[in-house]
């Protein structure tokens, strides 16, 4: 082993390169070369893979700079071995014989550059480009991974936000139904004891008006807890779509059709769920958008796979809208499912209606119960 400082006065952090050469004769000429580096360099030479690899796990080098064929391996196996080292530095193939193929094999294989020796003064010129193609990959790979992460915090947050949401709603609905349904049921009862017990004829007239009234509120409090929560889930993902549909149909004369390959369908609640927020909000945008007359609903599990399509034969959806940012409440539904495992997909043509199609993973290992937040 040969350690040559290519420069008298070297500074603090000179570019270090690791040469993998078992010619001292080659050693000196890229010694030479790297004279008219703009940078000071520090050339350790190295002949075996096993003295490559223990030098690269035990100090820093810039660039390896390898010939191509040494005692008994060639660069291409310096390179395998380097490469499943973390951090490892670029390889620069420095040889004199190398036919071209080799040569682009060799760039393929992820080599930041070759060289041949008889062009040997471009070397200081190859290594710096090399060193600085391998500091850009480096930020590159370091943006993509922090904007990885940061969109898995993001995506972290929407669950969480989801998660709160439906605890929120679930805890309103309850409160809905306890507090409000009794005081609004007490309330009718006791003003049905004033009518029946009243004699005055007025009196009676605002007592059956305002009995009316709690009738009028006492249904509107139970449509509210339904949208919040329907306690309908709680006896099925299918017979939610069902409950969903007829009240779909009430308010809007459109008919509807449900078809499922299955009376129940065994599913975690989290994505009972996700199934039921896909077919309501799929059956809300009909409601204001599609000017359908039909509404389709399949449900279907198959293969440990659950299916819910939802089509209408509305005026459709442009491709443009579909693009828009804000739409937040098919972009909403995507994460969730993509979330839970699974892929939401919307097609539509103008004119000939929209079609949502759900699938989710049946039971899949990270299902959080309802009203449970992940950790």
């Amino acid at each position: 082993m040969i350690v040559s400082p290519v420069t008298a006065d070297a500074p603090n952090k000179p570019v270090r390169v690791l040469h993998l050469e078992d010619s001292a004769i080659d050693h000196e000429l890229a010694r030479l070369a790297l004279r008219a580096a703009p940078l000071p360099c520090t050339l350790q030479q190295v002949d075996t893979l096993e003295e490559m690899v223990g030098h690269l796990q035990s100090a820093h080098y810039d660039v390896v700079l390898a010939d191509y064929r040494l005692r008994g391996f060639t660069a291409i196996d310096a390179w395998e071995r380097a490469r499943q080292l973390p951090e490892h530095p670029p390889f620069v193939l420095l040889s004199g014989a190398i036919g071209e193929a080799a040569a682009v094999d060799a760039m393929r294989l992820g080599f930041a550059d070759y060289l041949l020796k008889d062009d040997i003064a471009r070397l200081p010129r190859v290594i710096q480009r090399a060193i600085e193609m391998a500091e850009a990959r480096r930020a590159r790979e370091q943006a993509i991974a922090e904007l990885a992460a940061s969109e898995q915090r993001l995506a972290d947050l929407a669950e969480h936000l989801q998660t709160m949401i439906e605890e929120e709603r679930a805890a309103i609905a309850r409160e809905i139904h306890d507090e409000v349904g009794g005081a609004i049921t007490a309330a009718r009862i006791d003003l049905a004891w004033i009518g029946r017990h009243s004699t005055d004829t007025a009196l009676a007239s605002h007592v059956a008006s305002a009995g009316d009234l709690l009738h009028q509120a006492l249904g509107a409090s139970q449509r509210i807890m339904m949208n919040l929560r329907p306690p309908v889930l709680d006896q099925g993902l299918v017979a939610a779509v069902q409950w969903l549909l007829q009240s779909f149909e009430r308010r809007t004369q459109v008919a509807t059709r449900l078809r499922v390959a299955r009376e129940t369908v065994a599913l975690v609640p989290t994505l009972q769920l996700v199934a039921y927020r896909t077919a309501q909000e799929a059956l809300t945008n009909i409601q204001k958008h599609a000017l359908a007359r039909n509404v389709r609903v399949e449900l279907s599990d198959h293969e440990g796979v659950l299916t819910l399509e939802v089509s209408d034969d509305g005026v459709g959806i442009a491709p443009e809208a579909l693009a828009k940012r804000t739409s937040f409440g098919l972009r909403g539904l995507r994460e969730r499912a993509r979330r839970a495992g699974g892929w939401l997909d919307v097609s539509s043509q103008v004119g000939r209606g929209t079609s949502v199609i759900l699938s989710l993973p049946v039971a899949p290992a990270n299902a959080t119960p309802v009203g449970q937040s992940r950790p």
